[in-house]
């Protein structure tokens, strides 16, 4: 066998057996890097390049060795979860930098971070000012999570007192020009509904590269020709605006009538109508 065949082989197995190892390990092995799992893969990969390179070597050994490195970390993983402090070894603890809107100096050379180091990483969070921070930890993979200080946080609807429906997943039953049929069952819908919001939007299936239906049942479209601009629904904002209109025109009535009776019977259905608004408002106000 030609030597550069032989390359072409063991490189190609590598790979492949490393692939297998990493589905085994799982996504966190991805999503977050351990001391021991740092040491890990700098070897595995050393032994790739010796299988893919050195002909004269064995490479069933190789993978032998790639497999035991590679269950070092699983192990040791199930180890640290039966005992905390061999977790605090094996991954690490995390670090205060901030505590109570000051910045922990001794903390941050503990970690030998400077002040470059602290604001990137406030920059990453969208934090640009220490001032707004009232809490911040360095955590064992490195990230750096944050607390802003109360008067600093976004304003949410629960501060607000406004009840919220639950969020749905929007569902995408358009993908590439293709209708996918189990997302529109998911929401109740069928082909028969999609085609006429198409026509409605004055576009062909061919051309739309993501469709996603949302909560409401509106209908988002993104096409692969960017210069044409798809309407966006207005429905929800529009019965909001109807039902407004609704509701004061009851209100005038009541002022305008001279009957009591009827006074009274516009005023108690204004009241009425103004609560069905207030309980739909997160829905229609989107």
């Amino acid at each position: 066998m030609p030597e550069w065949l032989n390359i072409v082989i063991r490189s190609i197995g590598s790979l492949l057996f490393l692939f297998l190892l990493a589905k085994i390990l799982g996504k966190r092995q991805l999503r977050q890097l351990t001391y021991i799992e740092y040491i890990v893969g700098i070897s595995i990969g050393e032994i790739v390049g010796f299988i893919a390179t050195d002909l004269e070597g064995s490479w069933q050994m190789g993978f032998l060795a790639m497999a035991i490195i590679a269950m070092f970390p699983v192990v040791l993983q199930w180890i640290s979860m039966k005992s905390k402090s061999i977790r605090n070894v094996v991954e690490g603890n995390s670090t205060v930098l901030i505590k109570d809107g000051k910045v922990l100096e001794d903390n941050m050379k503990k970690e030998r971070l400077c002040t470059d180091d602290l604001m990137e990483h406030l920059r990453m969070k969208n934090v640009f000012r220490v001032a707004d921070v009232e809490f911040a930890v360095l955590e064992s993979n490195g990230d750096v999570s944050v607390l802003l200080k109360s008067e600093n946080q976004p304003l949410t609807a629960k501060h607000l007192g406004i009840v919220l429906s639950p969020e749905r997943e929007p569902q995408t039953v358009i993908m590439d020009g293709e209708i996918m049929d189990e997302p529109l069952a998911t929401i109740g819908l069928n082909r028969g509904w999609l085609r006429t919001e198409l026509e409605k939007a004055g576009v062909t299936l061919e051309n739309v590269f993501i469709g996603q239906v949302d909560k409401n049942g509106e209908l988002f479209l993104d096409l692969y020709d960017d210069k044409l601009q798809v309407p966006q629904p207005q429905v929800p904002k529009a019965t909001y605006a109807t039902l407004k209109k609704c509701q004061a025109d009851l209100e005038l009535f009541a002022l305008s009538t001279r009957s009591e009776e009827a006074k009274s019977r516009y005023s108690w259905e204004a009241k009425r109508l103004q609560q069905v608004i207030d309980d739909l408002v997160p829905l229609l106000t989107r």
